[in-house]
């Protein structure tokens, strides 16, 4: 409790001469304490390595293992380092982030490459040759939550490529991904086509200085499958085998040093399933007698598991990606009842969710590849990761053709009805980051 004297108040001659001797006191027990004080600490600091005293006790410093705050800074902020028997310090990487996840920054630089600079874009995804009036969705790049995405380097890219094969293996989501690999790479050098079935579904470029080859081949299952098209705007009769994978891919496979595939979307169509040449149940057949729906996720799983198994157990050490499903972005119909998307800037988180479809295929992607150890009976290890683009596509609305998947849709009529594409990405567009990811994982596993 602190006292307050009065001020008109004028103390008395003893008064003053205790107050002084009462100071004196408490200077001379000041000084005795902070030395004591000043000796303690100096012995427990000369010894805090364990040094010896009087009788070989051993005495350390209690302040060892005190953590250090404030401007200290804590040991998030601290490489992690350990000692080698040599004494050498050592520092051990912190985990590597998830690339993702994060949100659409803001991207002043833009786009690798132009329309124009680029001559391999399908017609359908050439959404500036066909009139789109908005640019703002080009100017927005991917930033994962924990850490920086590098631009795609071409330069440096071929580089470590030579003498490099790459195949591209899905539908048309991984020709539309292809396109945008070989326009970012013809701002270094322009690719050669050595290769085209008659359909141009099946193709392969060269890339002659660096004698880099790119492959694209047509496998929208994975799996052996027929009678999946449509003739005349009909569906045939098609016929998925659940239980051997499409030659089109399996017969090249040890031919390739890189792989990027994907499946899943094709499942949503009607299908009858057989394994061992036997019929083993369908999805959406309600004319066919005696046949019991089987679940598009069990058959999805079930060619998933054939796959990873294929390639964890093929003496081909090839470096495989496996990448994610991606969401189509219909708003007000789908595809074929009227669906648009004329959103033109990314979603934030929380904006907007998986429909119950993509959390399906992508729970089944995530359990084929939770605690995947990629080692096969070989013994080899082997290069077999989930490139995740689920999440960057899904905020991603804007980059889709939509009406402009045809050339001036609207340049007759104002408000002409037009059928959308809300699948496929505009190129240049949001689907050239998937390549930043790819870079980066090749880079980080060496």
């Amino acid at each position: 409790m602190v006292k307050y004297s009065r001020l008109d108040e004028k103390p008395s001659s003893w008064s003053i001469f205790k107050q002084y001797n009462n100071s004196l006191v408490k200077i001379t027990v000041s000084i005795l304490v902070l030395g004591f004080g000043f000796c303690l600490l100096y012995s427990a600091s000369t010894n805090s390595n364990g040094s010896s005293i009087g009788g070989g006790v051993s005495v350390s410093s209690p302040f060892v293992d005190e953590p250090v705050d404030g401007d200290g800074g804590s040991d998030d902020d601290l490489p992690t380092t350990t000692t080698t028997s040599n004494d050498e310090s050592v520092e051990i990487p912190k985990e590597k982030c998830d690339l993702a996840i994060g949100e659409w920054i803001p991207d002043p630089l833009g786009p690798m490459y132009t329309n124009e600079s680029c001559n391999v874009i399908t017609d359908n995804q050439n959404c500036m040759m066909n009139g789109r009036p908005d640019t703002g969705f080009l100017y927005w790049r991917w930033k994962p939550r924990d850490c920086e995405l590098p631009r795609f380097d071409a330069v440096r890219f071929l580089d470590s490529m030579r003498n490099k094969h790459w195949a591209f293996i899905g539908d048309s989501i991984s020709r539309n991904h292809v396109q945008s690999v070989l326009c970012i790479l013809s701002k270094v050098e322009a690719a050669n086509e050595v290769y085209h079935d008659k359909d141009y579904r099946n193709r392969r470029w060269h890339f002659p200085t660096y004698n880099f080859t790119l492959t694209i081949i047509w496998s929208p299952f994975l799996v052996k499958a027929y009678n999946y098209e449509y003739v005349n705007g009909v569906e045939a009769d098609p016929r998925i085998h659940l239980d051997e994978l499409d030659n089109a891919w399996t017969d090249q496979y040890t031919s390739f040093d890189y792989i990027v595939m994907s499946g899943g979307k094709w499942f949503l169509r009607s299908a009858v399933y057989q394994e061992n040449n036997t019929i083993v149940g369908c999805h959406y057949c309600p004319g066919k007698k005696n046949v019991t729906e089987y679940g598009l996720e069990n058959a999805y799983r079930k060619a998933m598991k054939l796959v990873i198994d294929f390639i964890l157990n093929s003496n081909h050490n090839a470096s495989v990606f496996y990448r994610a499903t991606t969401s189509e972005h219909f708003e007000n119909g789908s595809w074929d009842t009227g669906g648009t998307c004329d959103r033109t800037k990314p979603f934030k988180e929380g904006e907007i969710s998986l429909n119950y479809l993509d959390v399906a295929f992508r729970d089944i992607e995530l359990e084929a590849f939770k605690n995947l150890k990629n080692v096969g009976s070989t013994g080899k290890k082997k290069f077999l990761k989930l490139l995740d683009v689920t999440i960057l596509s899904l905020l991603r609305p804007d980059g889709h053709p939509g009406p402009y998947r045809y050339f001036q849709p609207f340049a007759k009529d104002k408000n002409a009805t037009v059928q959308y594409d809300c699948l496929h990405w505009c190129l240049p567009g949001p689907i050239d980051s998937w390549n930043d990811l790819i870079m980066e994982m090749v880079r980080n596993d060496g």
